[in-house]
């Protein structure tokens, strides 16, 4: 398994042409204590940076972008259930929907942990 980063705080562990897809923990500690999440509807087709869902927090909201281009697959009931498993948990039961990837070649343009982690460190 493969696990990448975008430049908006999504992680994404790729498994085969599916992949798992959450917030990282940088992004869980500028939201602050999570309260709400809106998840994408299993079935539905999303483009590479387009809006999947909505994660609100006690400070803020903010969008959840697709790291890649493809489907919905499932997503995290529990997380639903329970949005504080995003700050317990960001980069395990936290995670929030998993999707089947219909243009692999898009993952060249994420980054992988080193990377992240420098831009994390410059802001």
């Amino acid at each position: 398994m493969s696990l990448y980063y975008t430049e908006d705080h999504e992680w994404i562990q790729v498994d085969g042409d599916v992949a798992i897809v959450g917030i990282t923990k940088h992004a869980q500690d500028a939201l602050g204590d999570v309260v709400f999440v809106e998840l994408p509807d299993v079935g539905k087709t999303f483009e590479q940076k387009e809006v999947a869902g909505v994660v609100e927090s006690v400070k803020a909201a903010a969008d959840v972008y697709m790291p890649v281009t493809g489907e919905v697959t499932e997503v995290n009931e529990a997380l639903r259930d329970d949005p504080s498993l995003a700050n317990s948990d960001p980069m395990g039961a936290g995670w929030f929907f998993k999707v089947r990837m219909s243009k692999a070649d898009e993952l060249a343009a994420l980054m992988d942990e080193a990377a992240y982690t420098k831009l994390t460190d410059a802001a």
